[in-house]
């Protein structure tokens, strides 16, 4: 499949949102392989899509959420995020999910484009592409903004780990908290799903490591409600729970 034709589809209404109720470098995997593009479909001035209007993750970026309505919305949905405590990490590893970036995950958008997921990421988020030559799929320079530090990044491969992609949902985050019984296509979903994607500054995503809301949210104030929110529509998709605590901070960044 031609790679240029794969990314977008347009926004999503509010109210598909709740229906669905459902860390590489451009580069290094959630605190720490390299990967290997397409257009950009990035919105204007770099700001993102609100997660309100983009329940499949294929839009670009992370907007704010500024109005009580859509706070209300966001509520909502972290309402339906089940809890339980965080278990063990023992057993983890991030093979178990697939190595990355595969773009053989089934069950997700854009798989199987002829694109990895890493490059479909910067290709949906990054705004003025250049590819390698010979190729429409591998990005060597873009601009992007970074939604959790609110930095617009001039990013060239030669620097791949100024730009990662950050686990909204952390792989080791999923497995303490059930995705150590799922079977390996479902994980291999997870990790590689554009709604648990973000490209990000690479020392931000390294600082998350792999924390939930409780420890972790980003510098970006702004964000911080929408970014909750995202949390919880991948939570949701995966029937994932997350921790008493990180729903309590969740539902506090949307004025719960």
């Amino acid at each position: 499949m031609n790679r240029r034709g794969v990314v977008g589809g347009g926004a999503a209404a509010l109210l598909a949102a709740l229906l669905l109720t459902g860390c590489d470098a451009a580069g290094i995997d959630e605190g720490g392989t390299e990967g290997d593009g397409g257009p950009s479909h990035a919105a204007p001035g770099g700001s993102g899509t609100s997660p309100l209007a983009n329940p499949r993750g294929t839009e670009p970026g992370l907007a704010a959420l500024t109005t009580e309505q859509d706070k209300a919305a966001a509520r909502a949905l972290m309402a339906k995020v089940a809890t339980k405590g965080r278990g063990p990490r023992t057993g983890y590893d991030r093979d178990e999910y697939g190595y990355a970036w595969m773009d053989t995950a089934d069950g997700v958008p854009l798989a199987r484009n002829g694109c990895d997921t890493r490059n479909d990421m910067l290709a949906r988020d990054g705004q003025r592409l250049a590819f390698r030559a010979g190729s429409d799929c591998v990005v060597v320079e873009m601009t992007v903004h970074d939604p959790y530090t609110g930095r617009t990044i001039e990013w060239r491969k030669q620097r791949a780990a100024e730009v990662q992609i950050d686990h909204v949902v952390p792989l080791s985050y999923s497995w303490q908290m059930g995705a150590a019984r799922w079977n390996e296509a479902k994980r291999r979903q997870l990790a590689n799903d554009p709604l648990n994607l973000l490209p990000v500054e690479g020392r931000t995503n390294s600082a998350k490591s792999d924390s939930g809301p409780a420890s972790w949210l980003p510098p970006n104030k702004e964000i911080r409600c929408s970014y909750a929110l995202r949390f919880a529509q991948v939570a949701v998709k995966y029937d994932l729970p997350v921790t008493a605590a990180d729903k309590r901070i969740m539902l506090n960044q949307c004025g719960g």
